[in-house]
């Protein structure tokens, strides 16, 4: 494959690759839309059909489902951009987590699966709901799973517009830049509103195809092109080694992390493992499922995207050792192209094209399934539980498509407000809030020690801990808050991810008033569920019953 010279970095339009990113933008949307059509139900008027594709998507689809919904545009643009801006600390910890990730959700996945189907659960909030018998603490789980999903889905429409912008499309004020972004957000609006969890499925087959073709090629002709992989690392090593901008006394990031840093990588990797499947859509994505085995056989094979995941950081990389310029429409240098710029300047534009739009498409897929389950979460625990507690399901279906729509808005005000220079916090900050769930959701699904007060009073403590030490991180460039997800660990005195300390006081607090409120004898709340209830398969009587009746209040059908 001969390599075109590079492109003006941050000036003129790519014509040739905008035409291929539009086209295969294009028969994506088509296919988004025309999803309403496959495996078509009696009705989309309910969350199980609109929200969850009717709980009938088998191993494969539900193999496509979860790595479009797990691998974003964290995974195409914001690891590789921590990896050439500061290294392995930043950046490589993503591929241990993800590691660590597929045993964990191999053990629990599938307990929740099952009580889920056997009392018609849609949300990880209406398990806590039934389990503790608490509505406000089913309140703090829904809230903090709508919260933390506003910067993950900002990261992806961060992913679109670092594509659109190396093409060459928008401008270097404020509006002509963001405005394809605003109409990719339509687009995808549109389809995810019409088609549900449905649209997000069909695409992740084109989404994973494009991924898959982008990097074997990259991983075969780039390192070849610059040197081979000791001539990549060398320059890696050169650049982490120099003194950083910010601050010259310090260098700009680690090769490899030093004795100082184990804590802050291990954390990282820790933190992020265990809260992805806390995450709605991480959850929506799984319930859909036809049966506790395919979330099990999932497990199994999800690690091929880890080596995907690995080969993709190391892009970051080689764009050092490629002499990568990675910069905007208004001129200023912005790691989160490097990327696109790197394919841009080193394949022919056709390929570029085709990268463009993988990257593109592997962020709209867990853009629509974010939403949608953002809004699975509004319209079960809040809508219903608290405004309106005698919603019909065709009721619920249509304010959860409206409120998918409010959840992109409110993602593009993230975009639009926070820092981008760092995407990868966008991500980390989403963790932050979203483990402080953990205790209530997995330990729920073993346990009914915890007690409904200590669980609450623990997520206050975490989350309040958590977002206060967020906030106080300042970017040393920009001078923002949120500028970063690291902070000195109270009594170690070591540099940790926040979220793993806020989520050890919020256990810490959650054990010590169960054990007080347990010595005072308050009620524990009741639980509607039985141990049985967390082993239930596909075809068992009472599943089978709840979906049913699922499809009789949805239809009105005998």
């Amino acid at each position: 494959m001969t390599a075109l010279a590079p492109a003006a970095t941050g000036t003129g339009v790519n014509g040739v690759a905008l035409t291929v990113l539009i086209v295969l933008f294009a028969l994506v949307t088509g296919m988004g839309f025309w999803a309403t059509r496959w495996r078509k139900a009696e009705s989309m008027e309910s969350l199980d059909e609109w929200g969850l594709g009717g709980r009938r998507f088998g191993t494969w689809v539900t193999w496509f489902l979860l790595g479009g919904d797990l691998y974003t545009a964290y995974t195409f643009v914001a690891v590789p951009a921590a990896m050439f801006a500061l290294g392995a600390v930043s950046g490589f910890f993503a591929v241990p987590y993800t590691i660590v990730l597929y045993p964990i959700i191999f053990v629990f996945m599938a307990r929740l699966w099952s009580v889920s189907h056997r009392h018609g659960y849609v949300t990880p909030a209406d398990f806590v709901k039934g389990r503790y018998g608490s509505r406000g603490l089913s309140l703090a789980v829904s809230i903090t799973g709508i919260l933390a999903t506003m910067p993950y889905i900002a990261l992806q429409l961060v992913g679109i517009q670092a594509v659109l912008e190396v093409a060459g499309l928008g401008g270097s004020n404020a509006l002509a830049k963001d405005l394809p972004l605003f109409i990719a957000f339509a687009l995808l609006a549109a389809y995810t509103y019409s088609s549900g969890l449905r649209a997000p499925a069909v695409i992740a087959f084109v989404k994973d195809t494009l991924i898959y073709l982008v990097i074997i090629v990259a991983v075969i002709y780039l390192p070849s092109k610059f040197g081979g992989w000791d001539a990549i690392f060398g320059a890696a090593e050169a650049k982490m080694a120099k003194p950083s901008v910010a601050d010259p006394s310090k260098p700009t990031g680690a090769f490899i992390p030093g004795a100082q840093q184990h804590w802050a990588y291990a954390t990282l990797a820790l933190g992020s493992a265990m809260a992805l499947f806390m995450y709605p859509h991480s959850i929506t994505a799984t319930l859909s499922s036809s049966s506790r085995n395919t979330i099990r056989r999932n497990a199994s094979i999800l690690p091929a995207y880890s080596f995907v995941l690995g080969l993709l950081a190391l892009l970051g990389w080689v764009a050092i050792a490629a002499g990568t310029k990675p910069i905007g429409l208004d001129g200023k240098p912005n790691a989160q192209l490097v990327i696109p710029q790197l394919f841009e300047d080193t394949f022919p534009s056709w390929f570029a094209g085709v990268a463009f739009a993988a990257i593109a498409i592997g962020a709209l897929v867990p853009a629509a399934i974010m939403s949608i389950a953002a809004a699975n979460t509004f319209t079960r625990n809040i809508y219903r539980d608290w405004l309106k507690p005698d919603a019909t399901h065709a009721q619920e279906a249509k304010v959860g498509k409206l409120v998918s729509l409010l959840v992109k808005a409110f993602a593009l005000i993230f975009v639009l407000t926070l820092d981008k220079q760092n995407a990868i916090n966008f991500q980390l900050l989403g963790g932050i809030w979203i483990l402080q769930t953990f205790p209530a959701i997995v330990f729920g699904l073993y346990t009914r020690w915890f007690h409904r007060w200590g669980l609450l009073a623990g997520w206050a403590v975490g989350m309040v801990y958590g977002t206060i030490t967020a906030y106080n991180v300042i970017n040393p460039t920009t001078k923002g808050h949120f500028g970063g997800s690291l902070a000195m660990i109270p009594t170690l005195g070591k540099l940790g991810y926040i979220a793993v300390t806020a989520f050890v006081l919020n256990l810490l607090v959650a054990a010590i008033l169960t054990l007080i409120l347990n010595a005072l004898k308050v009620a524990p709340g009741h639980d509607e569920t039985i141990k049985g209830d967390y082993f239930a398969d596909a075809g068992d009587p009472r599943v089978e019953k709840n979906r049913d009746m699922d499809v009789h209040l949805t239809t009105g059908t005998p």
